[in-house]
This record gives C-alpha cells, sequence and structure tokens, in this order.
C-alpha cells in the first residue's frame, strides 16, 4: 500500500514552523535580541564622548554607567583594563566589575599605519604623560596605551586631534581601522597608490551614525601588495590588473578568525581606484542591513558571506546598493615569496626605507619618544606600522642607513633581527585583558631570547609564532606556522596550570604558490607554558632535521607522523 507523503492540515496538525529571524534589520527584524543590540538601541554609541567630557572625566571612574563602561565607551577606542593578579582560572566565572580595574586599554587609531614625527611624539608624550610609559604595536596598524584613566580623556583627545589623530571608532560595533600597506607611495611595485580611497573612507564614513551600530565589528584591508592579512579580513581590496581595464582592485568579503575561522572570498571583480569607497560602503551597508544580530556568536559578516555564497552576496551589491553592475575581473597575481618589509629596501624615488622589529610589539612611550629623535635626525618625517606588530622608517638617503639602522639597535629596535624576532607575535594577554586566560607578552619575550641562543638564527627560514591568551585569535593564531592558544592544562603535579593548545602549519596565500588554510589542530597537543620554549625548540629541530629540500615547514608539518609533532 503507498503511503502519502503529503502533510495533513487537518485535525490536530500544526502548521509548518516559521524560521527564526536572525536579527536582520532588511528583513524587518529590528527588535532588540540581545544586551548589544538593546544597548545600542538605547543610545548611539557616538554619544558617550559628550558624556565622558561633560561628566565622567569630572566625577571619576565611579561615576560611569556600567552601559557606558562595557559597551559605548569601545566606540571611542576604550575598554577597561584588566584588574592585576587575577588568574586565568577566574576570568570566565567573575562578573565583569570584579575583572575590571579603574584604569583603561586606549587604542589610538592609525589607519593605514602612517605617522608622521608629530604624531609619533604626541602618542610618545601621551603614553609618558598618561599611560605610565605602556604601548604596544598592534597587528591591525593601531597603538594600544594602558593605564589611562577617564579623568586625562579629555586632554588625550586634545592633543591627539591637534595632529590629526583619533581614537573614534577604534573598538566596537563598527569599522575598525582601515589597513593598508606600510610601504603604499614608496614601493617600486606598486602600481597604485591606495592611501587616498583609506583617507576617504575616514573622512566619510568613520564617526558616521549611519555606519556606527553593525551587528559586530567590521574589518577592512586596501593594499596594492600582498602584504597585508587579505584573506581574514571582513573586505579586503587587493591590487590586480585588467586585462582591458587596466590597474586596480579585486574585492574580497568574509573574512576573520576566532572561534569560527573562516577565509574571505573573492567576489570576481575589478574595482577602479575612484569606486573604492563607494564599493566599501556598500559592503558595509549589506553588513548593517543583513548581518546577524540574534546571536552574538554569529554576528560576523563571514556567517552571511558563508549562508548566501558569493553570487548572491555580489547581486545584492549591486542591485541594492550600488545600483551597477561591477566589471568581472581576473585573480591577483601573487608574488615569488612573502613579502617581508623588515630590513632595508630600496624606494621607488631611490631612497631607502628600512623594517625594524621590537620584541612580540612591546615598546614603550621612551621608545616611541627616541624613535621620533632618531628618524628626524636621519631626515624623516614618516614612520609606517605594519600588521605584523612592526614599523617602518620611509625616506632615507642611501648613505644614511647604515647610521640609521645602528641608531635603531641603540634604542632596541632591529632592523636584521633573527627569525624568531621578526616572526614572532602575541596579543595583549592576561597582563592588560579581561578575557585573557594566560600571560603572552612576557612569554613571547621568553620564547624569543631561547630560541636565539638554542638554536640561533635561520637563514633563508621564515616560521612564524603567534600567542595569544584566549581563543579570540587577535593575534591570528590559526594562520602561524606554530600557533598558541592560551588555555588551562593540568600540571606535572596534577594541578590547572598556565598553557597553551597547539596549532601546527597555518597560513595564508602571500605568495606563488601557496594555499591558505588553518592550523593542524592535533587532540591533545597541549603544553604548559613553563614547557613552551623546550617543545617549541624540539619541534624547530626536529623540522631542521627531518625537512627535505626547501620544504616549508607547513608542508613538514602535513607529511609527518603526529608522534613528530609532540
Amino acid at each position: 500500500m503507498a503511503v502519502s507523503t503529503t502533510p495533513t492540515t487537518g485535525g490536530n496538525a500544526r502548521p509548518p514552523r516559521r524560521p527564526r529571524g536572525e536579527g536582520q534589520w532588511a528583513l524587518g527584524h529590528r527588535e532588540p535580541l540581545n544586551p548589544n543590540e538593546r544597548s545600542k538601541k538605547d543610545d548611539n554609541p557616538l554619544n558617550v564622548r559628550a558624556r565622558i567630557e561633560n561628566i565622567y572625566a569630572h566625577r571619576g571612574f565611579d561615576s560611569i554607567d556600567p552601559a557606558d563602561l562595557r559597551g559605548r565607551f569601545r566606540w571611542w577606542g576604550l575598554y577597561t583594563q584588566r584588574k592585576a593578579g587575577i588568574d586565568g582560572g577566574r576570568t570566565a566565572v567573575l562578573e565583569p566589575e570584579e575583572l575590571e580595574d579603574k584604569f583603561f586599554m586606549l587604542r589610538v587609531r592609525v589607519d593605514g599605519g602612517q605617522l608622521s614625527i608629530a604624531q609619533l611624539r604626541v602618542i610618545a608624550d601621551i603614553s609618558e604623560r598618561y599611560g605610565r610609559n605602556s604601548a604596544d604595536l598592534t597587528d591591525r596598524q593601531n597603538i594600544q596605551l594602558h593605564w589611562i584613566r577617564v579623568e586625562d580623556m579629555p586632554a588625550i583627545w586634545k592633543a591627539l586631534e591637534e595632529v590629526g589623530l583619533h581614537t573614534t571608532e577604534a573598538c566596537g560595533d563598527c569599522p575598525r581601522v582601515v589597513l593598508g600597506s606600510p610601504v603604499a607611495g614608496v614601493s617600486a611595485d606598486e602600481a597604485i597608490d591606495p592611501t587616498s580611497a583609506i583617507d576617504e573612507i575616514v573622512e566619510r564614513f568613520i564617526g558616521d551614525p549611519a555606519y556606527s551600530n553593525l551587528p559586530r565589528k567590521f574589518k577592512s584591508s586596501i593594499s596594492w601588495l600582498a602584504d597585508m592579512p587579505y584573506e581574514v579580513q571582513d573586505i579586503s581590496f587587493l591590487g590586480v590588473v585588467h586585462p582591458e581595464h587596466g590597474p586596480g582592485f579585486d574585492l574580497w568579503v568574509g573574512g576573520g578568525l576566532s572561534t569560527n575561522p573562516m577565509l574571505a572570498q573573492r567576489l570576481g571583480v575589478w574595482v577602479p581606484l575612484a569606486e573604492l569607497p563607494d564599493v566599501w560602503e556598500g559592503v558595509v551597508g549589506i553588513f548593517r542591513d543583513y548581518g546577524y544580530r540574534r546571536l552574538r556568536h554569529r554576528a560576523r559578516l563571514k556567517f552571511l558571506v558563508a549562508d548566501w555564497g558569493v553570487e548572491k552576496f555580489r547581486e545584492v551589491l549591486e542591485k541594492e546598493y550600488l545600483g551597477r553592475t561591477l566589471i568581472d575581473g581576473p585573480a591577483p597575481e601573487l608574488p615569488e615569496k612573502p613579502i617581508d618589509h623588515i630590513g632595508v629596501h630600496a624606494q621607488a624615488d631611490g631612497k631607502r626605507y628600512v623594517g625594524a622589529a621590537p620584541v612580540v610589539g612591546r615598546t614603550s612611550g621612551e621608545q616611541l619618544r627616541k624613535l621620533a629623535d632618531v628618524v628626524a635626525a636621519h631626515g624623516s618625517d614618516r614612520v609606517r606600522l605594519t600588521a605584523y606588530q612592526k614599523l617602518l622608517v620611509l625616506d632615507i638617503a642611501p648613505e644614511k642607513v647604515d647610521s640609521l639602522v645602528a641608531g635603531l639597535r641603540e634604542i632596541g629596535l632591529e632592523a636584521f633581527p633573527s627569525v624568531w624576532r621578526r616572526s614572532t607575535m602575541a596579543c595583549t594577554g592576561i597582563e592588560y585583558c579581561k578575557l585573557a586566560i594566560v600571560e603572552t607578552k612576557a612569554r613571547g619575550q621568553q620564547l624569543v631570547e631561547r630560541l636565539e641562543q638554542r638554536i640561533g638564527d635561520l637563514a633563508g627560514e621564515d616560521i612564524s609564532i603567534h600567542i595569544n591568551g584566549c581563543p579570540n585569535a587577535c593575534a591570528r593564531t590559526q594562520i602561524a606556522d606554530i600557533g598558541l592558544k592560551g588555555q588551562l592544562v593540568m600540571g606535572p603535579e596534577g594541578k590547572q596550570v598556565e598553557g597553551f593548545q597547539v596549532h601546527l602549519g597555518g597560513g595564508l596565500g602571500m605568495a606563488e604558490g601557496q594555499k591558505a588554510g588553518f592550523g593542524r589542530k592535533l587532540r591533545g597537543l597541549k603544553t604548559t607554558a613553563d614547557e613552551l620554549p623546550e617543545y617549541v625548540e624540539r619541534l624547530t629541530r626536529r623540522y631542521l632535521d627531518g625537512r627535505t629540500d626547501g620544504e616549508r615547514f607547513a608542508d613538514w608539518v602535513i607529511r609527518v607522523e603526529e608522534d613528530e609533532l609532540r
């Protein structure tokens, strides 16, 4: 007997359940769906600056409304700092007011990583005067200061804005700093300098209430060269030459790391320089209107791109936001080798730029002040920050290079660092971050010193080590040769101690023949923080002893048995 598969509609049968909305404004889902959305609906976070200047700076930390303190302050680059002495085991169990100190981390926004000497001096002065001499170079071309008091923010903003710097939307559910090549405008390999597009985006859209309430953070990258981590941004423009239309930019969308990493996808379009700001605005508009706001952990653009696919995303961008069809474009050509700006390199105008490395991005106001002095003494007014916690000095006459390199070395910045110093990054970690579980900066410095002493430099090799204090991947752990995700692990005495889950062999498509992929995560491959230097040394020696000619670390990791990686 045939069985009907048609659902019944009579009796007690229920009608099909309507799919739950994802909080997409464009589909009419406007109700606040989580506390973050409710806070943004109650008051545009940009408005909090007036309260900081007129109320909180006069009445002090204890007067700050909690919704401002732990939410809206971020739109002006301010996060409460972790209270000293609270171990990682209590990160997830304490209430925010128990974790936070009465000081702030302040993120100074440096779009394109471009700083003048005057700007560098102001940041150094703020660090020394208000931030206990603290400063970190981030992997998003920002400078982070610590120990900032709310009482000092009006004076800090005044000083920054007098030299063209600001903290607007340096954090929060909004467009963060726009990454750009640190050699934009001086590279001999650059066909188009996109700095004008970055400047226009910042001028038109940053601080605009129309784009200050996005579902989550929005990260951007615009560069002719493949020297930015373009595959892990919400939006990236990468230089490409169209066979008919000439130089322009290839558009990528939907990248991001953290606990659910995804790589950006090509839309297959060619965008001329003049249209970059409008196309950028269109993509941000899609995210604002169609992005998922119901669940915070699914609110990044990458989830919408994954669900829609690139064809639908392009269609919506063209029809609903641009009102025109974009030109089909080829994939960009990648360089033969990954671009590394550390060391001495020729500019297009015959001058030189010099890339130098602090250790894991840690610097200080004093060091930045001395850097400004050294740079100015060698006839330059331009310093650049990289997306790898490093810095560049531009416009150096060839005959002054040796003197500059020596001057940088005297203040602790090395233009010819070991591979370990050059390729190791670390996030803020438990020293200041309320989300962290383990220490990162000091561990990274100790690791670099150990590897330099025990193994020495690796001529021609590059093994990247990224250290993160929690699962959020601020240091891009999944795309490092050795990615270390901070967590508590069982120590030798049967007690939980600081440690790391190990990811091996990750990377991005930064050169011809390289394929992007996330690190190999083996079950149970963890190390305590104390055992970390020994583990990395042991792993490195196995690689050096067992590799074939020209075999990269990431390829070796895939090839060998698991026991070799432990």
